[in-house]
């Protein structure tokens, strides 16, 4: 597949995936929805990884690397859909898109990374007012219960230190293989959480939306999605993926509007304008007045 149409892929996957976890846990269960999902998705990773006779590793690193990946997806994937029902997808997708954010401040500790600069610092200020902003429309304007906002807030840390521990471990493994370990270490986790909130299973209830969205999110979000982010990763540069943080908000949130009926007020719009500029100079800050540094010095 060319690296251009996997990435216009992971834009479209990471843009719907808000909009169908909505959809998904919208007559089931949240902890039903997810754990069918990932269900599917590791189906379908078993079948790839024995047809490709990809090697899989059982050394302890190995197990390591699937532990911090998979505890990744079990929690920030837990909060998320129990945040979807009552955040609006655009919401979840633009609390989503500060993890390079948060991934930097958390570097800094957990890696030992150097400290922002003055460039960074003030994206982190920006994030912040827009944040603010935008639970500030949620809770007052649009009504929305804390609770839902604090599961996004915390899956997002949560998938940004999972990424950070990903990093600290010093193994060369397939892409493939390390989808199939995580999902391996997820889905009993996810199978725990069913049982504890006491296995619903009402299939009567259930909607046709639903049941297509979790199939969409099992094939599509959950498996082809990982596949097309990690071929553009290899492929492209590191500045290049990260405009699809930039990118998946935007259109997230115009897709809740116009297919979802979601509201948008105009301090909800101010906000996520302030987040993408923040995401904006975060990721592209340095470059840019190191630019205008060498045309000074040129002229």
């Amino acid at each position: 597949m060319p690296v251009q149409l996997s990435y216009a892929f992971v834009v479209l996957i990471w843009s719907t995936t808000p909009l169908t976890i909505v959809w998904s846990s919208s007559s089931m269960a949240p902890t039903t929805s997810v754990l069918l999902r990932m269900v599917i998705a590791l189906i379908l990773a078993s079948v790839v990884v024995k047809l490709c006779k990809i090697k899989m590793h059982w050394t302890n690193t190995a197990w390591r690397l699937y532990a911090y990946s998979g505890g990744g997806i079990l929690a920030g994937m837990m909060l998320s859909y129990l945040a979807s029902k009552t955040v609006p997808s655009g919401v979840i997708s633009l609390v989503f898109g500060l993890a390079p954010i948060i991934s930097g401040v958390l570097a800094q500790k957990l890696l030992g990374e150097d400290k922002f600069t003055t460039v960074k610092k003030c994206a982190l200020g920006l994030a912040l007012v827009g944040m603010f902003l935008v639970c500030f429309t949620q809770l007052q304007e649009l009504h929305i219960e804390p609770l839902g906002l604090i599961y996004v807030l915390f899956a997002t840390i949560n998938f940004s230190i999972s990424g950070i521990l990903v990093k600290r471990v010093s193994i060369v493994i397939h892409p493939m293989a390390t989808t199939l370990g995580s999902l391996i270490v997820a889905v009993p986790g996810f199978l725990i959480m069913w049982l504890l909130a006491g296995a619903p299973f009402d299939v009567d209830r259930w909607s046709e939306k639903s049941m297509w969205s979790t199939l969409y999110l099992g094939i599509f979000g959950s498996f082809f999605g990982f596949l097309a982010y990690f071929h553009i990763l290899q492929k492209m540069k590191a500045s290049t993926v990260a405009l699809t943080t930039l990118i998946t908000p935007g259109l997230a949130m115009t897709l809740g509007a116009q297919i979802n009926n979601e509201s948008i007020t105009p301090l909800l719009l101010v906000g996520t304008i302030i987040i993408i500029l923040s995401l904006t100079l975060y990721q592209f800050g340095g470059q840019i007045s190191g630019l205008f540094r060498v045309n000074k010095k040129a002229s």
